[in-house]
């Protein structure tokens, strides 16, 4: 190739180069043209589903098109999660993520249908909240302390329910049995709100699972909240133990926001990221958030993209130490 035709192909792969990025920054000018869809890969009921549904009426009415929200339950929330992952990465199909389907999960599940660091871009990092140990009011104990000791002393009777086998809430009980030293039997379900009914009608012992739909059954006195897994006790309930108390040194948080499949253009997922921030932030949904016992972050997509990263790294290794087989 001669020198003189060197710079022609360089000026034209430039010129090239530029005309990409005003197409794709038209393009996410012209954003949306239709209706949006976030996919909630867990029953009604969960976090991601209260959390969405209390924004999306509002990003409809910024966006000037409907925000249509979706559950595609199944497999801890993998096929919802699989689903995003192989649309088309023009933002109009999204998905609530969160700690279980993001960070722990591509460390227990073979054969997920998704490679969590590649097959997504973070959007928005929302909100963070805790999860709450709760029972049956007639179980046959009132306190975190005497729910371990009843395992300790009838092995294999403690059945304890989650949204999933090798999911968040299941992985961190199964840390919080390796630590405080006893058994129990684990019950998978597909969602949060199943467990909760089952739990209420005793067919269940104990369930682990966020905090934002187990606490309303708490105040109903149709179940008895144990523990929360924060580091102190939360403000709207000052007379919650915290799991620390009883088990020194245990502390779980989840983070919960938006992703897009990888490739969707930059300057929607900024589009995207304001608008939800925006939501979290209305002091009608903020303080709808803080009574569910979450805690609005509204940060940007590097905030989110780098908690992923970090979690992911994170739970690789708990697998490894509490010696959990992939299934």
């Amino acid at each position: 190739m001669t020198r003189s035709v060197l710079p022609a192909i360089l000026r034209k792969s430039a010129l090239a180069l530029i005309a990409f990025g005003l197409a794709c920054a038209a393009f996410a000018q012209a954003y949306p043209t239709k209706p949006i869809r976030i996919v909630i890969p867990f029953p009604p009921g969960d976090t991601t589903d209260i959390l969405t549904r209390l924004i999306a009426p509002r990003l409809s009415e910024r966006m000037g098109q409907p925000v249509i929200v979706e559950n595609r339950p199944g497999v801890s929330g993998t096929l919802g999660m699989g689903y995003v992952a192989r649309s088309a990465p023009d933002g109009y199909t999204i998905a609530a993520g969160q700690g279980g389907t993001l960070t722990v999960l591509p460390n227990t599940t073979k054969n997920i249908p998704y490679d969590a660091l590649k097959d997504f871009v973070p959007i928005a990092a929302s909100i963070a909240g805790y999860m709450g140990i709760v029972a049956h009011p007639d179980a046959p104990f009132k306190t975190l302390a005497e729910m371990i000791a009843y395992a300790k002393a009838n092995p294999g009777r403690l059945t304890v329910a989650t949204n999933g086998a090798g999911g968040f809430p299941h992985l961190n009980f199964e840390r919080l049995r390796m630590m405080a030293d006893f058994s129990f039997i684990h019950v998978p379900y597909r969602g949060a709100g199943a467990f909760t009914t089952d739990i209420i009608g005793g067919q269940v012992m104990v369930g682990v699972g966020a905090t934002p739909g187990l606490v309303p059954h708490m105040r109903t006195g149709r179940l008895r909240l144990l523990a929360v897994t924060s580091k102190t006790r939360l403000p709207f309930l000052p007379d919650t133990p915290v799991v620390a108390e009883t088990v020194p040194g245990y502390e779980v948080g989840g983070w919960f926001g938006y992703v897009a499949p990888a490739g969707t253009p930059r300057g929607i997922v900024l589009r995207l990221n304001d608008e939800i921030n925006r939501a979290v932030n209305l002091p009608e949904i903020a303080e709808k958030l803080v009574t569910a016992g979450l805690i609005v972050a509204a940060e940007p997509p590097e905030f989110f993209g780098d908690i992923i990263k970090s979690e992911h790294a994170k739970y690789a290794r708990l697998v490894r130490d509490i010696g959990f087989q992939p299934q």
